[in-house]
C-alpha cells in the first residue's frame, strides 16, 4: 500500500476538477518526487480510463484518482425552478442554452471499477464518505483509501470507516468544499486550526490543502502536523494544466475570492466575477445546478469572458507562477527544507 514517507518531496498535487486537471499535469508532478493526481469528477468513465493509461505509460511513479462520492439525494425543485428562470438572462448573453438540470451519480460504480481495475496506488474521495464495502472492496487489491476532510466530525467518520490517511482542507482552498454535507456551516475552519484540530484527535497521515502556495507554507503545514501538502491553484499557471487563457490571466491580480453556490449548486471558492456577483444567492443543488450552467460556462469560456465562468482559485492565487509544474513542485520541497532548517536553527 502506498506509503507518502516514500515521496521525494512532500507535496500532492491537488485533482482540479473541471478542466485544469490533464494527465500532463499528474505526470509533471510524478516525476518531480510528488505525487500526481487524476480528477475523476466529471469525466466519462472512457476519458477516466484514457487518462490512467496514459499517465501509466508515462511514468511508473504512484499517483492518485479523485472520485466524488454521489449527493444522496435531489434538490428541492422548488428553488432550483426559480433559479433556472435567472439564469435565462445569462443564456442570452451567452448565445447559448441552459443544460439540463440532471441528478446523477457521476458514474460512481464504474469509476470504482476502473481504479480497481487498473490498481490506481492511491483513490480519494471528495464530496462525502463512501460506504464501509467501498474501503473493503479498494484494501482487498492493496489501494489506499484517502478522504477529503472539513471538521473534526468528518475526520472521525472517515477514519472509522476505514481511511488510511485524511485530506484535510481548509476554507482557503479553491474549488468546491469537500464538506460531507453541503450546508450552512460547509464555508469550514482555516488549514492550520483544522490541522491541530483533527491531529489532536488522529494518528492517521494528514495531507493539508488550502492556500499553500509557497515552499514557507509547505513548512508551515508540516510543522502543523501534515505528511504532506496539497497544492492546486500553485500549478494553475503551469502549461501542463487546463486552465483556461481568460482565466490565467486574471489569476496574479488582487481579485478577491469568493465562496458560491451560482456555478454548480455546491460550495466553491473562485476569483469573484460578473457571475457570481448577479447569483448571490444561488440554491443548494448539485449536481443540477452545476449541468444547468455548463453550456454557459463552456460559451463564456470559447468567448473569452471571464465574468460568466467559475474561476476556481485558493486565497493565495497571486503566488502562482507560470512554469513547468515539475520545477514549482521541487523548488517548493527545496524551499520547505530550506525554511525549516532556518527555523531549527533559531
Amino acid at each position: 500500500m502506498f506509503d507518502l514517507t516514500t515521496l521525494a518531496e512532500p507535496i500532492v498535487q491537488a485533482p482540479l476538477a473541471g478542466g485544469a486537471s490533464t494527465p500532463e499535469l499528474a505526470i509533471a508532478a510524478c516525476e518531480a518526487g510528488g505525487l500526481g493526481f487524476v480528477a475523476a469528477g466529471y469525466k466519462s468513465p472512457d476519458t477516466l480510463r484514457a487518462h490512467i493509461e496514459t499517465i501509466r505509460a508515462a511514468t511508473d511513479r504512484p499517483f492518485g484518482v479523485n472520485i466524488f462520492v454521489p449527493t444522496p439525494a435531489p434538490s428541492d425543485p422548488e428553488p432550483l425552478r426559480d433559479y433556472l428562470l435567472e439564469l435565462e438572462h445569462e443564456a442570452r448573453q451567452q448565445s447559448a442554452e441552459i443544460g439540463e438540470p440532471r441528478f446523477e451519480d457521476d458514474h460512481f460504480d464504474q469509476k470504482l471499477a476502473l481504479v480497481v481495475e487498473h490498481a490506481v496506488p492511491v483513490v480519494s474521495f471528495t464530496f462525502g464518505c463512501p460506504p464501509v464495502a467501498v474501503f473493503d472492496r479498494l484494501h482487498e487489491r492493496g489501494l489506499a483509501v484517502w478522504v477529503t476532510i472539513t471538521s473534526t466530525a468528518e475526520a472521525a467518520t472517515a477514519e472509522q470507516a476505514g481511511a488510511d490517511a485524511l485530506v484535510v482542507q481548509g476554507t482557503e482552498a479553491g474549488g468546491h468544499r469537500g464538506a460531507f454535507v453541503d450546508g450552512d456551516d460547509a464555508a469550514g475552519t482555516g488549514l492550520l486550526a483544522l490541522l491541530r484540530l483533527v491531529a489532536r484527535d488522529t494518528e492517521l497521515p494528514l495531507i493539508a490543502t488550502g492556500g499553500v502556495a509557497d515552499g514557507a507554507a509547505v513548512a508551515a503545514v508540516l510543522c502543523a502536523g501534515a505528511s504532506a501538502a496539497q497544492i492546486g491553484t500553485a500549478l494553475m499557471l503551469t502549461p501542463e494544466a487546463g486552465t483556461p487563457d481568460a482565466q490565467r490571466e486574471l489569476m496574479t491580480e488582487a481579485i478577491p475570492t469568493r465562496l458560491t453556490r451560482a456555478f454548480s449548486g455546491r460550495l466553491a471558492r473562485g476569483l469573484r466575477n460578473r457571475f457570481i456577483d448577479e447569483h448571490p444567492e444561488a440554491p443548494l443543488a448539485y449536481p443540477e445546478i452545476h449541468h444547468a450552467t455548463s453550456p454557459l460556462r463552456a460559451a463564456a469560456r470559447r468567448n473569452s469572458d471571464a465574468g460568466g465562468f467559475n474561476l476556481w482559485a485558493g486565497q493565495a492565487h497571486e503566488l502562482a507562477q507560470a512554469r513547468p509544474a515539475a520545477e514549482i513542485v521541487r523548488e517548493m520541497g527545496a524551499d520547505a527544507r530550506r525554511t525549516l532548517r532556518k527555523l531549527a536553527g533559531r
